[in-house]
Formats: structure tokens, C-alpha cells, sequence
């Protein structure tokens, strides 16, 4: 995990794409896109059906390793509204297990709204804590410091010959986007226009690697 100051916040990034709060012993996750796999099974487009167990294992071990009391969930939690209703029992139980040991907040996200949920936590549209604003999507015209998903934000570049994509965060001095934690998500390149029009300009995409956190200029 590597700290960096964001809004008068200390806050940590995790290579694995979440955010730690520590102070409030709160993880941070955007984008599960939880039962993606079988929304496009649904559709006679087969993939591997493991994409909710990967996930939630993921999860459940970043919660044990910062011994999060708090886990917020940046909308998209699952790719459609009703993927809640096919989880596998193994899944179910490692979000149940999740739900159940700590204060656990879905937000909701443009994938699932209205979704209802059938293991735990509360649902809301979005938050206000402690000066800073969850939600999923970006809002330009908002003022006040946010944290936010929606975009899969990864940073993609040249290194010695070599295309290496990584996801990142898009951070400006009062927005903060987190990468796509889902097992199953593509990612949308930190330079595209949409971003960039959502969080303004000067922004730099965060790579956390080991105890460095690489910083980019979006704008190059």
C-alpha cells in the first residue's frame, strides 16, 4: 500500500486497484461488475463462470490484510441489476461472510440501479463522508472532493519497445477515480477525452507499485 494525501484525507492505494481509508479503517472498491460472465452466458456468449468467486476472493483478502471495519463498493457492483440473483452459493458465501463482518455500503451505479440485494450491507445512491463525496460517476460541476468509478481508468504506455497497459487512479486536487476492481472488466485509457471532461484538466494517473506510487500526466 502506498499513502498520498488527497482533500486534507491520508489515503492508501493498493496495487489490486482499491483504496484504503485509514483512518477510518474503510477499503474502497469500484467496478465489480460481480455475474458478468453469466449476464453474457444469458446471451449465448460463454466465458469461464468464475468471474464473481474470483472477485470476491480478491476482496475478501485485501478486507483480512488492512482489517477493514468499512467497505464501500463505488456502484457497478454487479453488471446488471438482477446478477445478485445468480450468484453461485460459493460467491454468495464469500459475500456474505464480507457483508457480516464489516459496514458494508453498495452504491449504486449506472449497471445496476434499483438493484436489490439479498446479501447484506445497505444500498444508496451515494454519500457524503466525512467531507468527501461516493459516488459512481464523476460529477464535473461538482465542487466538493469526490471519489468515484464508472470509467475502468487504465494507463497504457511504451516502455523499451514493450505496450504495457496497467489499471490506475485519476486523481486532480478534488477528484479521485478509482480503477475497476472486477476480475472481468476491461479499462478505458486515463487519456481518453470522457475522463478527462469528468475530472478536468492537470490531472496524473496513479500507478501504485510495491512501496511507490507512479504518477503520469494524463494530458501526455
Amino acid at each position: 500500500m502506498v499513502r498520498f494525501s488527497f482533500c486534507g484525507h491520508e489515503l492508501m492505494a493498493l496495487p489490486q486497484g482499491a483504496l484504503f481509508w485509514p483512518s477510518r479503517r474503510a477499503l474502497l472498491v469500484a467496478d465489480l461488475h460481480l455475474e458478468k460472465a453469466s449476464w453474457f452466458a444469458r446471451f449465448g456468449q460463454m466465458l469461464p463462470p468464475y468471474d464473481s468467486i474470483a472477485t470476491l476472493a480478491d476482496l475478501t483478502a485485501l478486507a483480512a490484510s488492512t482489517a477493514a471495519e468499512e467497505i464501500w463498493c463505488l456502484g457497478d457492483s454487479f453488471h446488471d441489476r438482477h446478477g445478485c440473483d445468480r450468484l453461485p452459493a460459493r460467491a454468495r458465501e464469500l459475500l456474505t461472510a464480507l457483508t457480516s463482518s464489516t459496514r458494508w455500503t453498495w452504491i449504486t451505479g449506472n449497471h445496476d440501479p434499483g438493484f436489490a440485494d439479498h446479501c447484506g450491507g445497505s444500498i444508496v445512491d451515494e454519500a457524503e463522508v466525512d467531507g468527501l463525496v461516493l459516488r459512481h460517476e464523476a460529477d464535473a460541476a461538482d465542487p466538493r472532493p469526490e471519489l468515484s468509478g464508472h470509467f475502468h481508468p487504465k494507463l497504457r504506455i511504451t516502455h523499451r519497445g514493450r505496450r504495457v497497459s496497467r489499471r490506475c487512479f485519476v486523481r486532480t486536487s478534488r477528484k479521485l477515480i478509482l480503477p475497476a476492481f472486477g476480475a472481468l472488466t476491461g479499462g478505458l485509457d486515463a487519456c481518453h477525452p470522457e475522463i478527462v471532461r469528468a475530472v478536468g484538466p492537470d490531472a496524473e494517473a496513479l500507478v501504485p507499485v510495491a512501496d511507490r506510487l507512479l504518477r503520469f500526466p494524463v494530458a501526455a
